[in-house]
């Protein structure tokens, strides 16, 4: 699957903003479903929140609804829960209406003392992420009790619906994407590894991804954890195996971790030699592009496969330099081959970077290790 499709946006291309997600339009469905599911109700709180979100941010926005949802459906868990079980007959109650009902599900089955609705919620919650992903949800039950929503997570993994076998994994990322980390998780990175067991050959590959992305945040806490995962897998693989692990240990292959790379194959350069590495010109504007090429030779008496990547050394505030490692590409040289690669790095303006002008800095990495480097200056029209 491209990238993290939620509620029809995907995730992985760029930051949508809160009116591309929990808009007006999703929260005036909202009250429709519920007007058939609840006609009793009065969306009083809703209609004010509706009034509210010009100039909320997406996070407030799914407080402010969850809130008015709580207030307008009074009751506690069990009658709350029945209301969401008849919208779910309506197709129409489904995409980023979804988020703040799920956190709902969760304010009021995670609360001290709620017994058995706990479990209740969590089943609640994986019928509600077919419509939208609960993986966000979920985050408040494993901040209750870790070891209690892993007792039921853990039997998701044999779940028909993929959805519900990727929330298993997704919702148990130690730093998954907009949603707060979960200390009891980062302070126990091996705590889900059950569940990836269970899931790194299944038959989706919407689950595969997952399953890969969260063992690729396991190794940004405990790298030889993640590096052992792979390891275990490798030795019982099936025909998607090596991709998922290729995957999940891209961030410990952009880092040099010997370990990562020699279970990818990728020994270290020795023999390998860099050479004709040239910069289309000594500056860049801001929103241009810097251009690069260069070559690399096997001088060995082995073929070699190499994973090469490229370092950017941004400016930051202070003047101090920051590496970011892009991946290039991979290539197998016979003895005495070469490849020539060209590339042209992008410094248009993101949301997520914010460039100083000043002195920069390209290096050229070939199996985690730095071979060449020039300095570059980044200018500001």
């Amino acid at each position: 699957m491209p990238g993290r499709i939620v509620g029809g946006v995907g995730l992985d291309r760029g930051v949508p903003t809160a009116d591309e997600l929990l808009s007006a339009d999703a929260v005036l469905g909202l009250i429709g479903c519920l007007r058939v599911a609840a006609p009793d109700a009065e969306p009083t709180a809703l209609r004010r929140a509706l009034a509210a979100l010009p100039g909320q941010a997406l996070a407030e926005r799914a407080r402010a609804v969850r809130d008015a949802l709580l207030a307008d459906l009074p009751g506690g868990f069990r009658p709350f829960a029945s209301v969401v079980d008849r919208a779910l007959a309506d197709r129409a109650f489904t995409g980023w209406m979804i988020w703040p009902v799920s956190e709902a599900v969760a304010a009021l089955a995670a609360r001290p003392g709620a017994g058995d609705e706990f479990e209740a919620g969590l089943a609640l919650l994986a019928r509600l992420t077919g419509r939208l992903t609960g993986e966000f949800a979920i985050r408040t039950f494993l901040d209750a009790d870790l070891d209690r929503t892993l007792g039921v997570v853990r039997s998701w993994t044999g779940h028909a619906d993929e959805h519900v076998r990727r929330l298993a994994s997704e919702g148990t990322r130690p730093r998954l994407p907009w949603a707060r980390r979960v200390r009891a998780i980062t302070d126990r990175p091996d705590a889900a590894l059950g569940l990836l067991d269970a899931l790194y050959r299944d038959e989706s590959e919407y689950v595969r991804r997952s399953v890969a992305n969260h063992l690729n945040d396991v190794s940004r806490l405990d790298a030889a954890l993640a590096t052992g995962t792979a390891r275990r897998w490798l030795a019982a693989p099936d025909g998607h195996t090596g991709a998922v692990v290729r995957h999940a240990l891209r961030s410990l292959v952009k880092a040099g971790d010997p370990d990562a790379l020699a279970l990818l194959g990728f020994e270290p350069p020795a023999g390998i030699v860099l050479s004709v590495f040239a910069l289309t010109g000594s500056t860049v504007e801001l929103g241009g592009g810097l251009g690069f090429a260069f070559s690399v030779a096997n001088h060995g008496a082995e073929p070699a496969r190499l994973a090469i990547d490229y370092v950017i050394h941004h400016r930051k505030a202070n003047g101090t330099l920051a590496p970011k490692v892009f991946k290039l590409t991979t290539r197998t040289l016979d003895p005495g081959a070469a490849a020539t690669i060209e590339r042209t790095h992008s410094f248009r303006p993101i949301s997520t970077r914010r460039y100083y002008p000043g002195e920069h800095a390209v290096e050229i990495q070939v199996n985690g290790t730095r071979l060449g480097r020039h300095e570059f200056l980044l200018g500001t029209s």
